[in-house]
């Protein structure tokens, strides 16, 4: 027999959320053949078989947290004729007595023995057992809403809330009456319908990330307007050549991040972070281009971005872009960023104030191209397609002068595209 175990996921990530079994229990597997899906603060990681077998004793089910070491499940020796899918009932005594076992050896071995041992032991997972123990939960009392009638940790919880169970008492002061019979399931009017969502691992990161920004730095935001004239003629005159040289399309965003890159070389502190009472200057231009994915915003990072063609650029956005979709996005692809751009505009944002990527210290928002009368001159006046720009900044190494001129820096070398052949 050989374990499944959680491998090292990376430097700075010790423990993750099962999001998916990729293979049932008692199913064969190949060496190399994913096994189950693991949601991590930042990617999502499968992790594969080790050896051919047949999948046996799974521990763990979605939405369970496992860290670095734990062994998950196991591979026997076997092969696809002798692999047979397990009775439900089976296959949860199977995962559930391992965890029980292990927690009884530790805290509660006499009584728990006798509890295992009990022919009306009620179905749950292991993570639903520990926590109904800690909690001091009686199994028997708690309502399922699996159709197998498996307890899970979410139906413990919700006994909780609804109120103590005996066990939960103490033993020299007996229970008040309840005004009222104590409730399994949250109570809500029935004419304002709820529905309670756990918010996956990487949401939860992504809300902490962000408060902790508003809180740690001094942050403002600056805007201009662009008019992107110039930009669209020439993307309109090169866009079908620019596509049979290269493959891709001529985006607006290797402007942008042509742009962003000739103003961060003029202002170096915008291309910094802060690292106690130090200001590190970063000599390299890398820039991540948030993604609106579906388990929410991730930054993938265009490394070197001054070394690239506007092609190169647009490739890679779009290679980025493809495995933020398809969850094929890995940790070196989010890590090491310096400047980020956002680009709200493609929802349809007409103004907004972006949050800062720590520990970065700078990023740029766009937002929707509209047409709008422009002043040409003191006599003149033109529709022309306007995009409001945003730059968000740390006040403690950024003062409102760099911030303001790299604002302006930006929307000059925008308006100017063949400028950002030299600038950029």
């Amino acid at each position: 027999m050989f374990d499944v175990k959680v491998p090292e996921l990376a430097e700075s990530i010790s423990e993750g959320t099962v999001a998916q079994w990729l293979k049932k229990e008692g199913e064969a597997v190949v060496k190399g053949e994913d096994l189950v899906e693991l949601e991590t603060d930042k990617v999502n990681i499968e992790i594969s078989a080790e050896r051919d077998g047949i999948l046996k004793n799974i521990k763990v089910e979605p939405g369970d947290t496992v860290s670095v070491g734990d062994i998950i499940a196991s591979i026997v020796d076997g092969d696809a004729s002798e692999a047979s899918e397990p009775a439900a009932e089976e296959k949860t005594e199977e995962k559930a007595a391992p965890e029980a076992q292990k927690q009884e050896q530790v805290t509660e071995k006499a009584s728990a023995e006798e509890e295992v041992k009990a022919s009306d032991r009620p179905i749950a997972s292991p993570a639903a057992r520990k926590l109904a123990r800690e909690k001091g939960i009686d199994l028997s009392e708690v309502s399922a809403r699996d159709p197998l009638g498996r307890v899970r940790t979410e139906d413990v919880k919700r006994h909780a809330e609804g109120g103590s169970s005996e066990k939960a008492v103490s033993s020299t002061k007996p229970a008040a009456p309840a005004s009222k019979p104590a409730a399994s399931v949250e109570v809500v009017n029935p004419e304002k319908p709820v529905e309670r969502v756990k918010m996956s691992r990487r949401r939860q990161t992504i809300a902490k990330r962000l408060v902790e920004a508003q809180q740690t730095a001094a942050m403002l935001t600056t805007f201009n307007e662009v008019d992107m004239t110039a930009i669209n003629e020439v993307r309109a005159r090169r866009k079908d050549k620019f596509y049979e040289q290269n493959g891709v399309k001529l985006g607006y965003m290797s402007f942008f991040t042509k742009a962003v890159v000739g103003a961060l070389k003029k202002f170096p502190a915008i291309n910094a972070e802060i690292q106690g009472d130090e200001m590190v200057l970063k000599k390299f231009y890398d820039i991540g281009i948030a993604v609106g994915a579906e388990e929410g915003l991730v930054v993938p990072v265009v490394r070197n971005a001054d070394r690239l063609s506007f092609a190169g650029i647009e490739k890679e956005i779009g290679n980025l872009a493809e495995k933020a979709r398809s969850k094929k996005l890995s940790l070196e692809d989010l890590q090491g960023g310096s400047f980020t751009i956002t680009n709200g505009g493609i929802f349809g944002s007409m103004l907004s104030t972006p949050i800062l990527n720590a520990p970065q210290v700078g990023i740029l928002g766009m937002h929707t191209i509209q047409w709008r009368p422009v002043a040409i001159d003191k006599e003149r006046m033109e529709n022309r397609p306007m995009m409001y720009i945003a730059l968000s900044y740390d006040h403690r190494i950024v003062d409102g002068k760099e911030a303001v001129s790299f604002l302006t820096t930006v929307k000059q070398l925008l308006e100017d595209p063949e400028s950002l052949l030299l600038e950029g």
